[in-house]
């Protein structure tokens, strides 16, 4: 939708999520083939999108692009999520291969006309989806290290949770109000999960007082709730469960 304040926050999460990965690189514990792939898809995404927001490039040159970023994103999110929890099942590359093979195959119908006008509609729905999936997993493997390792708690910083909580959290009213689905999938979730969840998981292992844990969940609630009051209001509904239903469902 070409909304400038989430191009903006996007844009700022991927180039401090690749400087992470460049301190990674230079300390030697990300292989370099590696990196450099991940370089040129960077600034191929990078470029590339900031093309199509001036509408500076040809709608065939973005086709391809959402078409390779969707057999990517689809075949790396099972490879990611199978991943998180080895060694407790085994090693494999087979979740990515099967679902890349069943995206090459769902994009190749839905460009050759296989496919009904929503099979078309889903399939290019989901470059998106898979970009905010494999950001949503994000927390969950955090999560999940935490409960594996719990002195790993004592290195997360609890002032660092709560920009994650309440950063993602500014940008929930918006996406509410232009009932825009997964932007408020993907910022609420890091709200609730990246944010409040690690918050929660170091109130339990004693590393945060009760005091500012239970001050964050009920700013978090306040928060919440204060979104989906004024949207009521800003679009004369009758309830809340209005505007729910209306993001969800659409009008």
């Amino acid at each position: 939708k070409k909304e400038t304040e989430a191009v903006i926050v996007q844009t700022l999460g991927v180039i401090s999520t690749y400087a992470v990965l460049v301190q990674l690189a230079m300390a030697e514990s990300m292989p370099v083939p590696q990196f450099v792939a991940t370089s040129v898809v960077v600034a191929a995404g990078l470029v590339l999108n900031f093309l199509n927001y001036f509408g500076w490039i040809p709608g065939t040159l973005w086709l391809l692009w959402e078409d390779f970023i969707t057999v990517g994103g689809l075949a790396v999110l099972p490879q990611v999520m199978w991943s998180t929890f080895v060694p407790f099942i085994p090693n494999s590359v087979l979740p990515g291969i099967i679902s890349g093979s069943l995206a090459v195959a769902a994009v190749a119908m839905a460009r050759m006309g296989k496919l009904s006008d929503a099979g078309v509609k889903f399939v290019g729905s989901l470059s998106g989806w898979t970009a905010t999936l494999l950001f949503m997993w994000m927390p969950v493997a955090q999560m999940w290290t935490n409960y594996l390792n719990p002195s790993n708690i004592k290195g997360l910083s609890a002032f660092s949770m709560l920009l994650a909580m309440l950063g993602n959290g500014l940008m929930i009213p918006r996406a509410v109000f232009i009932r825009d689905l997964m932007w408020f999938t993907g910022s609420a979730w890091a709200s609730v999960l990246q944010g409040w969840g690690n918050l929660a998981c170091m109130y339990c292992f004693g590393s945060i007082s009760r005091e500012f844990f239970f001050a964050t969940t009920s700013g978090l609630l306040l928060w919440l709730g204060f979104t989906f009051w004024r949207d009521t209001i800003a679009y004369g509904n009758s309830s809340p469960l209005t505007s729910l239903k209306e993001l969800f469902f659409g009008k």
